[in-house]
């Protein structure tokens, strides 16, 4: 008898699983870690029983309350981890769940976490994948197995689950007290089998749900349905040729795009000198493949060579994370596009989308869009560059990308100017190009200490011959202290000479904190020699355009400040369920316009298996979510817009690239829209002139931490 079906018969695993805690008796809770939070048993939000638990999460840096079993659990053979999550309070709260398998567990090693987000007056089951890990499926989510909000895991690919010594609920910095209610924890029954689970058009095969697309014949029908809402509704109104407020002020028209700060607030410009708040699509491309080698059963359909559709395969060799290195690939959502528009359905499915941009209240085709786009005339663009090249490289000890440029690398400038050079010819003197992002989610550290000086810690571990970084953190530190004496008297250390710094250096503390100052000059002065090297190339080729930044997702306050010192416009990747004011104040002090290059939301309920960084309860939360953020962007005084990644849901069995499966899209593989997001686009942007131009901007920007 199998370990499922003794459970089953015992009566310990019911139809959602093993039940781990209910909360009714006062040892399940006066048995739980408390770190920076308060947990008591109460009568709200129960879903299971009589009682569930309160937890008050204060205002520290990862509040958490944490569940250790007497003896390690073996989750081996169980789906994941299902509990009842209560938002009793007004905003949506965004919180992790983490599992260890090792008491020695750091929140990297040993670990897997998921992300989620609970709207106000919410409750949800939240799912955390655990008994297989889907990466080594080439996917990050994988088919539900039970009801509730999957918050995937992400984490140590050697993670053992037949070994859990813990896991915790846990906030990362809170700006205000938040309190949730948790019922019934409980583990989901074993997953099944993964075969024939994508239909022929890359949908998921063994569910049904409004919109999903039954038969080929229905493509022509959805596209004449499309086309009569375009022409009934080609673009909201009061909007000038660039999607800038027609009837607002009329500010001085310079020909290009520009950042300007009109009645307290910033905003860009349009060349005719029209106030523009740029809402942007990210992704309005024919990218996103997936990886069919070594996962032929998953697929109830492929194409034979002969079959016109097969030019839809193709081939990855670098591939960043998964079981798969490189392997034949298929792209659903193009074969698609070839059954709905015919063979050139490219240029015919580009112009199509520019149309429903408009419609959709769209004003700037975002980052990573096909450079086609470029020059269209039609809808203002952002240009997309990134610096490759053979120079130097330095660690910050987090790297999920890639390690950081040396720029004091001399070959930096080199790589700078190659790497620019293409980008800056296809959109050099077109007034509907905003400007560039150069560079994404850079490998800066993060607000930690460790991570904050993470780039010099790096740059010490380097030898100086090899690393101009190292040579150049040396010379500063022989220019400020003279002696290495009196930098061992600073620092509490013991180096024999400046010499013998040249070899890698591991500073632990306490000479890590003696350090700090030492370690933030160092780390400024690398983000302003980036930062300096990058605006000076692009402003010498071409002065017109906007520096846009580099859309950090994790950041220092010595990098978003030297950002601001060379960016016309300052960026950021803001994965949260709305941009709070208060966690956001900081960037008025930096007398800058800033953008969000990214954010979304997803939700299970339409076949798709991941909800992508932000969970939404479904479609309609989606799209209540959306409205509500980008509200939150135009009411900030110092951001001037913000741009939803992606326009496509991610493949379903993952994107070759590193197996992102998200339900992030206004459009399905099938290139059907979600009409609940589109509605609620419409419906936001039109607002978002008015709305801005009515908000009183902050009377004064109080100093933060970036």
């Amino acid at each position: 008898m199998g370990w499922y079906a003794a459970l089953l018969l015992c009566g310990v695993l019911g139809a959602s699983g093993m039940d781990l805690y209910s909360f009714e008796t006062d040892a399940e809770v006066t048995a739980l870690e408390a770190n920076h939070t308060r947990v008591t048993a109460v009568n709200q939000g129960v879903t299971h029983g009589k009682r569930a638990l309160a937890v008050e999460f204060q205002t520290m840096e990862w509040p958490n309350v944490t569940f250790r079993p007497k003896q390690p659990w073996d989750w081996s053979r169980t789906a994941g981890l299902l509990l009842d999550l209560t938002n009793p309070g007004k905003e949506p709260v965004s919180f992790y769940v983490r599992m260890d398998d090792d008491p020695r567990a750091d929140g990297v090693k040993h670990c897997r976490t998921g992300s989620g987000t609970i709207g106000p007056g919410r409750t949800m089951t939240v799912f955390m994948p655990v008994g297989a890990d889907p990466m080594k499926s080439g996917m990050r989510g994988l088919p539900p197995v039970a009801q509730g909000t999957s918050i995937g895991a992400y984490g140590d690919e050697t993670f053992n689950p037949g070994h859990v010594v813990a896991f915790q609920i846990f906030l990362h910095r809170p700006v205000r007290p938040v309190r949730l209610l948790v019922d019934h924890v409980r583990l989901a029954p074993p997953r099944g089998s993964l075969e024939r689970i994508v239909d022929p058009f890359g949908q998921y095969a063994h569910a049904d749900w409004p919109g999903k697309l039954k038969d080929a014949s229905e493509f022509a029908v959805r596209r004449a349905q499309e086309e009569a809402e375009l022409k009934r509704r080609p673009a909201l109104p009061d909007r000038d040729a660039y999607g800038g407020w027609a009837s607002g002020p009329q500010l001085k028209a310079t020909g290009f795009f520009r950042a300007e700060k009109y009645d307290g607030k910033w905003w860009l410009v349009t060349p005719e000198g029209r106030l523009f708040f740029s809402v942007g699509m990210d992704c309005v491309a024919l990218f996103d493949t997936t990886i069919i080698t070594g996962r032929e059963y998953m697929f109830a359909w492929l194409p034979e060579k002969d079959d016109p559709l097969a030019r839809h395969y193709g081939y990855v060799t670098q591939v960043h994370s998964g079981p798969v290195k490189e392997g034949v690939t298929f792209n659903f959502r193009n074969a698609n596009l070839e059954r709905k528009f015919g063979r050139d359905y490219e240029t015919v499915w580009l112009n199509f989308v520019l149309r429903r941009l408009k419609s959709w209240g769209f004003n700037t085709v975002g980052n990573w869009s096909d450079s086609r786009l470029y020059g269209n005339r039609q809808v203002p663009y952002v240009a997309t560059a990134h610096i490759e090249g053979d120079h130097a490289r330095v660690s910050s000890g987090s790297d999920y990308w890639g390690k950081m440029h040396d720029p004091f690398d001399p070959r930096f400038a080199q790589s700078v100017a190659r790497s620019l050079e293409s980008v800056i010819a296809k959109v050099k003197g077109d007034p509907f190009c905003l400007g560039y992002f150069v560079d994404n989610e850079l490998s800066w550290g993060d607000s930690g200490e460790e991570g904050r000086y993470g780039l010099a810690l790096g740059t010490l571990s380097a030898e100086a011959p090899v690393s101009p970084a190292k040579r150049a953190f040396l010379s500063q530190l022989r220019q400020k202290y003279g002696e290495v004496a009196r930098l061992n008297a600073a620092w509490g250390t013991d180096f024999a000479s400046w010499e013998a710094m040249q070899a890698p250096i591991s500073l632990q503390a306490p000479a890590r904190t003696a350090a700090r100052e030492d370690l933030s000059a160092f780390v400024r002065s690398l983000a302003r020699e980036y930062f300096r090297t990058v605006r000076d190339t692009l402003k010498r080729s071409d002065p017109d355009h906007l520096y846009l930044g580099c859309r950090f997702a994790w950041r220092t306050p010595e990098a978003v400040e030297a950002s601001a010192e060379f960016c016309d416009v300052v960026s950021f990747n803001i994965y949260q369920p709305r941009v709070e004011p208060a966690a956001w104040d900081f960037v008025n002090a930096l007398n800058r316009p800033c953008i969000i290059g990214e954010f979304h939301f997803g939700a299970l309920d339409r076949g798709m298996f991941h909800t992508g960084l932000v969970a939404a309860a479904d479609q309609k939360e989606r799209a209540a979510m959306y409205r509500d953020y980008v509200r939150s962007v135009v009411d900030h005084p110092a951001f001037v817009g913000c741009h939803w990644f992606q326009l496509t849901d991610e493949p379903l069995t993952g994107r070759a690239l590193d197996g992102e499966n998200y339900n992030i899209g206004f459009l399905t593989v099938t290139d059907t829209p979600y009409p609940e997001m589109v509605a609620a686009a419409r419906a936001v942007h039109r607002e978002i002139y008015t709305r801005r131009a009515s908000r009183a901007p902050l009377r004064s920007a109080r100093k933060g931490t970036p």
